[in-house]
């Protein structure tokens, strides 16, 4: 049947683009080597670092985010060095098939999918390496499968207490530019983001902030490597920064954005983030009240202001309650991946995302569950919009 309106993407990723990023990447091309775009992409390259709150260095690459992961073990570790990999989801579990693809060692911990990383965990691990073989910790900050922010912070602590030199890498690519993580205050070597999340673009850009530590082993360390070598992205025009032709148009999507962060400010994107996430727990556990619909992150203070990753009782089929949000009510969340395909829906709640846009999705989705008679107790529009009101700026 013929739809009107507009379709809400409720996805964990890609997010909303906006009009106005939109509007800035409809233009006619450009001459990247004139003075106008050269000093726009070192504008964007330089601002990135604000957003990853560091004064490393910051890289673009025409990639996504699997991209990103890939610069770090080209850069930083060679076939046959080890890296360590805390077991948090579909995501790291990816990442850690990358490496072992690259011929990189992989050691990992117990799995961490209904909580946060256990920093004993990778004490333990750290602890062991007398020989210290381990070149770095990476972790994945928000794990999109399971809806859990990971403590970069207690990581980092771990890190410190065994005085190994690890360094520590981290994924950001659903949580910069949605949740705060200060790259420089909290100790981290190296951030990968990509550009279709908190940064409001179309997927195909990758970030790599990198910091002192990291370059210095990238200087003699790492893989052969060449595209994703960052010691070739330098010099003055912007062919080299981008090692061949600059994805033009996409750049001037990066400066929209980037200026549409900076207007709100940071900390207030942060704040829209978490007020809008909280709103969708409270709607979550509205339905859930006769305990048949529940979170995957059973830790409270660890569940994501990015993606909500609901459970539902034996029976209800998550997957064709999300066909029948897209097909029939123009809403599109996310499925369960990995191991947890058939088992969850994902609430995205991030990038470009306002209350009424929230509200409209939950609604959407409380229609499809009172259609397809899945067990919840209603009302969890009702428990949101309270919670909107609660916390209105």
């Amino acid at each position: 049947m013929p739809r009107r309106g507009r379709d809400f993407i409720q996805l964990p990723g890609p997010t909303n683009v906006p009009d106005r990023v939109l509007r800035a990447m409809h233009r006619p091309m450009v001459d990247f080597a004139g003075a106008d775009f050269t000093a726009m992409a070192r504008g964007c390259l330089d601002d990135l670092r604000r957003v990853f709150q560091t004064e490393g260095a910051v890289y673009a690459y025409s990639a996504n985010g699997h991209g990103a992961w890939e610069v770090v073990f080209d850069n930083l570790i060679a076939p046959g060095e080890t890296v360590l990999m805390p077991e948090t989801g579909r995501f790291s579990q990816s990442w850690a098939e990358m490496a072992e693809a690259l011929g990189v060692r992989v050691l990992t911990t117990q799995a961490f999918h209904d909580g946060p990383i256990d920093p004993a965990a990778i004490e333990t691990v750290l602890a062991a390496d007398r020989d210290h073989a381990i070149k770095a910790v990476a972790m994945v900050h928000v794990e999109t499968s399971t809806g859990i922010t990971h403590d970069v912070a207690a990581v980092r602590k771990a890190i410190d207490a065994t005085g190994h030199p690890a360094l520590l890498v981290v994924d950001a690519i659903a949580s910069l530019g949605c949740v705060d993580l200060a790259m420089d205050r909290l100790g981290v070597d190296l951030v990968v983001t990509a550009s279709q999340k908190g940064l409001m673009m179309p997927a195909g850009m990758a970030f790599v902030a990198v910091g002192e530590r990291a370059r210095a082993v990238a200087a003699s360390g790492g893989a052969p490597r060449r595209y994703w070598d960052w010691r070739l992205r330098t010099g003055e025009e912007s062919y080299y920064w981008f090692y061949g032709t600059p994805p033009v148009q996409m750049m001037f999507a990066l400066r929209e954005a980037l200026d549409m962060l900076f207007e709100e400010g940071l900390p207030q994107v942060f704040a829209r983030h978490h007020r809008l996430a909280e709103a969708t727990r409270r709607a979550v556990a509205r339905w859930g009240e006769n305990g048949e619909i529940g979170f995957q992150c059973r830790t409270a203070a660890a569940r994501s202001d990015v993606v909500t990753a609901l459970t539902f009782p034996s029976g209800a089929d998550p997957d064709a309650l999300r066909a029948l949000c897209r097909d029939r009510l123009s809403v599109a969340f996310g499925g369960g991946i990995g191991p947890f395909a058939g088992r969850l829906l994902r609430i995205g709640h991030l990038g470009d995302l306002n209350e009424p846009m929230l509200l409209g999705a939950l609604g959407g989705l409380e229609v499809a569950m009172r259609a397809s008679a899945v067990p919840h107790v209603g009302g969890g529009v009702d428990a949101a919009a309270q919670s909107l009101a609660d916390t209105l700026p």
